[in-house]
């Protein structure tokens, strides 16, 4: 853990030359409550002073107690609300628990099928992030630990929603965001299948995010990017790269509308079908780089 010190507090400091030069995010921790190397990769588990626990893998935030919600509700939801029937939901990664938490609760969703590489990320959090990883007990869901694209490969034409909740673009996960992955994808969906992937933010990774549109679109007739925002990810935003098998598919439209009441209900704490809409607004900067326009309903 790179710690700071300053008035006797510590201080976890994310740092990465190559994802985001010249800047940080930093937390004051309480306490290191997990420390450990999996097969895969380093994780930690850190007690924070206001975000509550920190999940840390190879030095860079996945996610927090505080403000998690809004990230897993809009990985999960954008697509499933985009899709008219998404029974069967394939899900990439996510070993936290927290994209499977609000899939499970979609009244559609009927299974959900994860494929995780790393078990000691899932067992991490079921120990150290039950409000995440509660999900784990849900009747519809099957877990298999094994690497994503070799499961795939093993079952073509399946699922009518595929959602990758991976890391950043380094290491074992950079093979994510590139064309092989979203064929892969493609095949493994049903006709008018949709696919959602962490899209990282356009504040610092534009040209990657533009590079992804263009290959998605050669090879899915309906692409978007869409975003939301958390404080602890880096520049306060993420991103969504959608893609669609349905020509008619509209990601600004949600064809399933749910009440203020049935949000509540259902304990969503971000999402909402005005939220889902204005997800897909961007700023002129990111819009113009990634040309993305009429020709997607927008």
């Amino acid at each position: 853990m790179d710690a700071l010190k300053n008035a006797n507090k510590r201080w976890f400091s994310e740092v990465s030359d190559q994802l985001w030069p010249g800047q940080c995010m930093s937390l004051q921790i309480e306490e290191v409550v997990y420390d450990a190397r999996s097969k895969y990769q380093h994780i930690q588990v850190l007690k924070s002073s206001n975000y509550g626990n920190v999940l840390v893998l190879d030095g860079v935030i996945q996610c927090t107690d505080r403000d998690e919600f809004s990230y897993q509700e809009m990985i999960a939801l954008l697509p499933l609300n985009s899709h008219p029937n998404p029974e069967k939901v394939l899900v990439i990664g996510g070993g936290d628990g927290g994209v499977l938490r609000e899939i499970v609760k979609h009244p559609a969703v009927k299974q959900v099928i994860q494929c995780e590489i790393d078990e000691g990320v899932i067992e991490v959090s079921k120990k150290f992030l039950p409000n995440m990883s509660c999900s784990y007990s849900d009747p519809k869901l099957t877990t298999h630990v094994g690497d994503g694209f070799v499961f795939m490969g093993k079952h073509q034409g399946e699922f009518d929603v595929i959602i990758t909740d991976s890391s950043d673009p380094v290491g074992p996960a950079e093979s994510l965001f590139q064309k092989p992955y979203y064929d892969l994808m493609k095949s493994a969906l049903r006709e008018g299948g949709i696919v959602c992937t962490q899209g990282e933010c356009m504040w610092l990774h534009l040209e990657l995010i533009k590079s992804m549109t263009e290959f998605c679109k050669t090879l899915y007739p309906v692409v978007a990017y869409g975003y939301t925002t958390i404080p602890t990810y880096p520049s306060g935003q993420i991103g969504f790269m959608m893609c669609s098998l349905n020509k008619e598919t509209n990601f600004k439209e949600p064809v399933r509308i749910f009440s203020d009441e049935e949000v509540d209900t259902l304990g969503w704490k971000y999402y909402n079908s005005d939220v889902h809409r204005a997800a897909f607004v961007l700023p002129q900067f990111a819009k113009k780089a990634l040309a993305l326009g009429a020709e997607n309903g927008f």
